[in-house]
């Protein structure tokens, strides 16, 4: 794929805002002597990012819309597009020195997705996808693994956790499809697993209570590898509800299925 200028303002920004998250993911060891060191550490790094990304994609694209996780809505005089940002997914990794972490931008345009740029600094893994012309990795073009059986299936989750989602609820679900796949995986970088299913290291994901700005760019990246995206229902909007469930188009049919039946 030969990027777009949009998808190259998209990369150029991600990767600058990227720098300066690997300089600070440096220093998060000197900060574990003290608890509220690593967290206000990290906030500051959260924001700072997504000063560099509104910086950046606003003077290449003058009055689009800016949705951002620290920052909230930033108003636009384009009323028909949206950047919706997430400059630091997997905080609590990145809090930890875990180098599973990244930069989610999606851009949309009348309430379709139509651009994404998933990026991991600690790798350097680069995701892009544009609406109608594929998704890739560092230039790789991607497909949705074709596995047809759950028994066959690693799939990743979200886990509730202190201060976040159902317990019990979530016990239930976990309970519920252990016994019906080949593994579950916990993550911790909502973006990267979206990512993860398109490039086919994942044969399904779902998790509920996520943002826009978790969802928006690997959405588009499940759909252009091929595979199909939706919330609980089987056919709602994850960027309304904030529950997200994806695979290839069997997988996800069975997933739907299965956590339909916990309720």
């Amino acid at each position: 794929m030969i990027p777009s200028a949009l998808i190259n303002v998209m990369v150029k920004a991600a990767r600058r805002a990227g720098r300066s998250l690997k300089r600070d993911l440096g220093e998060i060891e000197n900060l574990q002597v003290s608890l509220k060191g690593p967290a206000n550490y990290v906030s500051n790094a959260d924001k700072r990012a997504e000063e560099m990304l509104y910086t950046d994609l606003a003077k290449a694209r003058p009055g689009y819309g800016f949705l951002g996780e620290e920052g909230g809505v930033r108003e636009g005089t384009d009323k028909s597009h949206t950047w919706i940002v997430d400059p630091l997914d997997g905080t609590t990794n990145f809090l930890h020195g875990i180098p599973q972490f990244a930069i989610s931008i999606g851009l949309q345009r009348d309430d379709v997705l139509i651009a994404g740029v998933i990026y991991n600094p600690a790798n350097d893994e680069l995701y892009i996808s544009e609406r109608g012309k594929g998704a890739f990795l560092n230039d790789q073009r991607l497909r949705v693994a074709g596995r047809k059986q759950l028994h066959d299936c690693v799939i990743a989750c979200g886990l509730p956790h202190i201060g976040r989602g159902d317990l019990q609820h979530g016990l239930k679900e976990l309970a519920t499809m252990m016994p019906k796949v080949a593994g579950l995986r916990r993550f911790g970088a909502a973006s990267l697993d979206l990512a993860a299913v398109a490039a086919g290291r994942l044969d399904g994901y779902w998790e509920r209570d996520l943002q826009p700005w978790d969802l928006a760019a690997g959405m588009l990246m499940i759909r252009e590898a091929g595979g199909t995206v939706s919330g609980m229902l089987g056919n709602d909007d994850p960027l309304k509800t904030g529950h997200v469930i994806c695979g290839n188009e069997n997988i996800h049919r069975e997933l739907v299925k299965v956590l339909k039946a916990v309720g």
